[in-house]
């Protein structure tokens, strides 16, 4: 990134694949609760073992599976076409301990556990218990106070894609008073790294010097370090970490990153 020129850019599609596959050799390039709902009296007592029998079949199985790793692949595609949820951080979390210290390795052959977005929902299917008597019913008052606390409370969330990355990146850009918008940041990840979040050059003369640019906006690692935005992952490759750290680079040397057309 700093101090180097032009390289050449990863031919892929920037959103769904990545750059770094595992190799032939196996070395990776660059990768109801039951009861009544409203006031109505207990039901009979000799109901209740008929009712729980019958709530673990309409319970959904967890569905998960066992991935084998084919040439070509990386975590991320992965990840994506099987839709899990956390994406390929939350697949390598899983795995890590027959992956390894680098996501970007994985060997042909080697067996993952996936868990789908189906899988995840799944685990959290209620059981079966006995029938109780319902509370009474809240009045509107109540439920509108409820609504409002949940409002309130809810947490803003992001897509696990690069549309998601930006718009998560530029609110803590906002937060920490680090200039920049979202057309220059898409404009040059696509230019460095055609969105893939594992992207890594290995042969210009950062690489040359033990300091390959890394990421959507291949940073290398000591300007990562030195411009990281607190809050944010100490992982170069995470998406959100590496935007927020290259924007306040640039807002640094160049004003803003949508100052920034080329080589940087």
């Amino acid at each position: 990134m700093l101090g180097r020129g032009k390289h050449r850019r990863v031919r892929i599609n920037p959103l769904t694949r990545g750059v770094l596959a595992a190799g032939t050799g196996g070395v990776a390039l660059a990768l109801p609760l039951l009861g009544a709902t409203a006031a109505h009296a207990v039901q009979p007592a000799q109901t209740a073992p008929a009712a729980a029998q019958s709530a673990p079949q309409a319970a959904k199985a967890p569905k998960s599976l066992t991935y084998t790793v084919v040439k070509g692949d990386t975590l991320y595609r992965i990840a994506d076409e099987y839709d899990v949820n956390g994406g390929w951080r939350q697949l390598y979390k899983d795995n890590r301990k027959a992956v390894g210290d680098d996501p970007r390795v994985i060997h042909p052959g080697l067996e993952l556990k996936v868990r789908t977005a189906e899988a995840n929902a799944g685990t959290k299917a209620d059981t079966a218990k006995p029938a109780v008597a319902a509370k009474p019913a809240k009045s509107a008052t109540q439920a509108a106070g409820s609504v409002a606390q949940a409002t309130t409370a809810s947490v803003k969330t992001y897509a696990d894609n690069l549309d998601g990355w930006i718009r998560e990146a530029l609110d803590i850009m906002a937060q920490k008073g680090i200039p920049g918008t979202y057309d220059g940041i898409y404009r040059n990840i696509m230019r460095e790294s055609s969105g893939n979040p594992l992207a890594i050059n290995n042969w210009d003369s950062n690489a040359a010097a033990g300091t390959p640019s890394k990421g959507l906006l291949q940073v290398i690692d000591p300007t990562f370090q030195a411009y990281h935005v607190e809050g944010t992952s100490w992982d170069p490759y995470d998406p959100v970490a590496n935007i927020t750290a290259a924007c306040n680079y640039a807002a640094q040397r160049y004003g803003s990153i949508d100052n920034v057309n080329g080589p940087y």
